[in-house]
């Protein structure tokens, strides 16, 4: 088994890094080289943290190797003896040879370094630049990383002539590589600290309110207002752009020297904006004889950047209104199912993807009633309060990490207990699930933080090359003083234990702190303490409350502009409803209609059709608006015209009442108490 666990974990978090970067990227549209260094990235973090607990245990089995070979009178100083007396050493079923975790990690450090600081920034730029070859990219590139890269060398210099010049400093090779890793493990444990904070109380606090229905139905409302907004916004912008693209590409024709620029936008566009683009262009006139101003080519990058930018934002905001969709109208189905007297659960619509028929075969609606209606939100409720748990253990252990005698961190403790009777499989498991959660706490909340439009990681396949690197730079930074912080905490660092033993083969490639003892015996020590008053801010929400007062909408139960948004989002989830009721229905009737009078002549059948069809294109005109209109004069008017005329219902005002609530209606069927008036069935050959 010796060095098996290694290569099995090496495997393992290869497919783990790889299944995540599949659900965020999308390999088939983004550039190879954004795949490959963020799959490199988020593999050697995850590794970092996988890898580390057989390190531990591997250690402590050195330490008692070297306990029980030398005695008290052989000792020289350099080990000090953890077992009182000679005893036998069970080697551990994980071990990995002497020689191997030196090499492993100083190769794993480095090269995360190389790309957060190197080559992750310059890529980023070069996904974002506009140009239209590979020299023009990289040419961008160099010219946006001048400043990032000229001050770390500046600071680096200053620093080489101070020491130069300074007598008292006699500092090598070593020295200056140790100080290195210090300056870059406290800026990762900066910014380490904040997001542990909003972690520790973020994710059990999520978990709780998962359980109740009502929130996350009123939630998902508020996130359907938010997103149609942007949805609305990024509608626009695109007009906006592929106007600016089409008077550009009827003013560049075929002759022109910057016409390849322009055939490389409009590749970039959407293929209906290509077809109605291709139509309008006149080839048979030379640009010579017209005295027209033609843009520029620095123009034309600022163009296709802009376009780059338009078109993903666009895409992404329309799969997510999808998704969001379904998963309202999965929790209003939860809502209605929770009454249930036959206990399966029913939806409302039928799932647009084929389902595995072994889950299918095992997840009846028996199944699904009785998780969705009554287990989730029981194990949701003891979820959360095992990761609280969990996360007061960390805050008091960050707290008191420090203390030596007596030992105050519990995860020490531990460690500490197992480590005396040797016990590897509970060492392995206990920092396993330490650095686990630690990771957990921090890389969630990477996943969740949104700057404006620059930085989102969407699921889905939806998240820009930008932030992919983006994301992958975040990592590489953190997981080093993570990993630092996790020792601390289980005093396996001999910073931390003030003990002369043996240090971790991770451990001993960042070199001894001593060389800047008020980082080692200062800003280490006590900075982590600020996670207490970060996890204070984050219960009260103080954050969310300032974001929401400078305009920035925020989920807040106790806000009128949250209700306000509630109401809009329900309203907009049941326009959406109202529209998929329609749509099935119309195909119902064409179903029946083909199962009944099949033997008819083709063009009775196709006229019925297109009196069936008329409902449910007249209402998809708001969704989907004409791609090939460019101009907006007055659009708005329009839209709003158009959207009162969509959104009124034909009612059957024979019916006694109108009930028009989504949580009360069965969809797609007749309801005693109101129906549409094309369900009438007296009225459905009137147009006939």
């Amino acid at each position: 088994m010796s060095g098996a666990a290694l290569g099995l974990e090496i495997v393992f978090v290869f497919f783990l890094a790889l299944f995540l970067l599949h659900r965020y990227g999308d390999f088939n549209k983004q550039h190879r080289l954004v795949i490959i260094a963020t799959l490199l990235a988020w593999y050697l973090c995850f590794l970092i943290v996988f890898i580390l607990p057989l390190d531990v245990s591997t250690t402590i089995y050195n330490r008692c190797k070297l306990a029980v070979n030398s005695s008290p009178a052989e000792s020289n100083g350099s080990y000090v003896t953890l077992a009182p007396s000679k005893q036998k050493c069970f080697k551990p079923w994980s071990y990995i040879p002497n020689g191997i975790m030196p090499i492993f990690w100083r190769v794993v450090y480095w090269t995360s370094q190389f790309l957060t600081w190197i080559l992750l920034p310059f890529m980023q730029s070069y996904a974002r630049s506009g140009g239209f070859s590979i020299t023009g990219k990289i040419k961008t590139a160099l010219i946006e990383n001048a400043i990032y890269y000229g001050t770390y060398l500046l600071i680096f210099g200053a620093f080489l002539i101070y020491v130069a010049v300074n007598p008292n400093f006699n500092l090598q090779w070593n020295q200056l590589q140790t100080i290195g890793i210090a300056a870059a493990n406290t800026w990762g444990l900066f910014l380490l600290v904040l997001l542990l904070g909003y972690g520790l109380v973020e994710i059990p606090r999520s978990h709780w309110n998962g359980a109740k229905r009502g929130y996350l139905l009123m939630k998902t409302y508020f996130k359907a207002a938010k997103l149609m907004t942007e949805k609305a916004d990024a509608e626009e912008n695109l007009e906006d752009i592929m106007e600016e693209v089409r008077k550009v590409s009827e003013s560049i024709k075929y002759n022109h020297p910057l016409r390849k620029c322009v055939d490389t936008i409009l590749k970039k566009c959407p293929t209906e904006y290509q077809e109605r683009m291709g139509r309008n262009m006149d080839d048979y006139e030379d640009f010579d004889e017209r005295q027209n101003s033609y843009p520029s080519e620095k123009s034309l990058v600022k163009l296709h950047k802009q376009v780059i930018y338009s078109v993903q934002r666009h895409r992404r905001t329309q799969v997510q209104w999808q998704i969001l969709l379904e998963q309202a109208f999965y929790l209003e189905d939860v809502a209605k199912n929770e009454t249930s007297a036959t206990r399966q659960f029913v939806h409302t619509f039928h799932s647009q993807e084929p389902e595995n028929k072994i889950i299918q075969y095992f997840y009846t609606p028996t199944v699904e009633w009785y998780w969705e209606c009554l287990l989730r939100p029981w194990f949701y409720r003891v979820l959360a309060v095992v990761l609280a748990t969990f996360s007061v253990i960390v805050v008091w252990s960050e707290c008191t990490f420090f203390s030596t005698k007596p030992v105050l961190s519990l995860f020490a403790v531990f460690i500490q207990l197992a480590e005396k009777t040797y016990n590897y499989i509970y060492i392995e498991m206990a920092c396993f699930l330490t650095i686990f959660f630690l990771s957990i706490c921090v890389y969630s909340t990477v996943f969740r933080i949104r700057v404006f439009n620059y930085y989102y990681l969407a699921s889905h396949h939806q998240t820009d090359a930008y932030s992919l690197l983006f994301s992958g730079m975040l990592f590489c930074r953190l997981t080093p003083p993570l990993c630092l912080n996790f020792l601390g905490l289980t005093h396996m660092d001999a910073t931390i234990s003030h003990k002369n033993t043996q240090p971790t083969a991770y451990t001993s490639i960042m070199g001894s702190m001593r060389v800047l003892s008020f980082i080692a015996d200062g800003f280490y020590i006590y900075y982590p303490m600020l996670v207490v008053i970060l996890c204070i801010a984050t219960y009260f929400s103080l954050g969310t409350r300032c974001l929401n007062l400078l305009g920035f909408q925020q989920f807040m139960g106790d806000s009128e502009m949250t209700s306000d948004l509630i109401d809009e989002g329900k309203e907009l989830i049941r326009r959406e409803k109202r529209k998929r009721q329609r749509q099935e229905e119309g195909e119902n009737r064409r179903r029946e209609w083909k199962e009944r009078y099949g033997n008819r002549d083709d063009s009775t059948r196709n006229r019925v059709v297109h009196t069936d069809q008329k409902e449910s294109s007249f209402s998809e005109a708001n969704t989907n608006r004409p791609l090939s209109k460019y101009t907006r004069s007055n659009g708005r008017t329009e839209r709003d015209r158009i959207e009162l005329l969509q959104d009124a219902e034909p009612l059957d005002f024979n019916a006694d009442s109108i009930n028009d609530d989504p949580l009360e209606s069965d969809s797609g069927r007749y309801q005693p108490g109101g129906r549409y008036l094309s369900m009438s069935r007296s009225k459905i050959f009137d147009d006939v």
